[in-house]
């Protein structure tokens, strides 16, 4: 990957000679200090990772993070506004709980979850 790397008997190149030959080739790399969790946040899930070591190597104006920890996803709760929750109560005259579960039923389409509670 860098010049100089091959050849050197399995013991590696010594740090501070290849944070210099890093910086001659216009890459700077440092670590970011006290990340408590990095969270990327998908349509679907979001995946955390707690006990994050974060480097982040600059080249040319672009930045890199490279990130290390233990992972978790989890997945996304539907939002339910409590507006829509109000309007399924009026429209049907059941309880908060009951529109709450209706929607998240009909993952949140109003007309599904009023349908579906005149029906039952």
């Amino acid at each position: 990957m860098f010049p100089g790397m091959g050849g050197m008997g399995g013991r590696g190149m010594n740090p501070a000679k290849m944070k210099q030959m890093m910086k001659q080739m216009g890459i700077d790399v440092k670590e970011l200090k006290d990340v408590q969790e990095v969270v990327i946040k998908t349509a679907d899930s979001n995946i955390i990772i707690e006990n994050a070591n974060v480097t982040i190597m600059k080249v040319q104006g672009s930045e890199t993070y490279q990130i290390v920890g233990d992972v978790k996803e989890v997945p996304k709760e539907l939002e339910i506004p409590s507006e829509d929750i109000k309007l399924v109560m009026e429209q049907t005259g059941v309880s908060e709980d009951e529109a709450r579960k209706a929607l998240k039923n009909s993952n949140g389409d109003l007309a599904e979850a009023i349908v579906a509670l005149s029906s039952a």
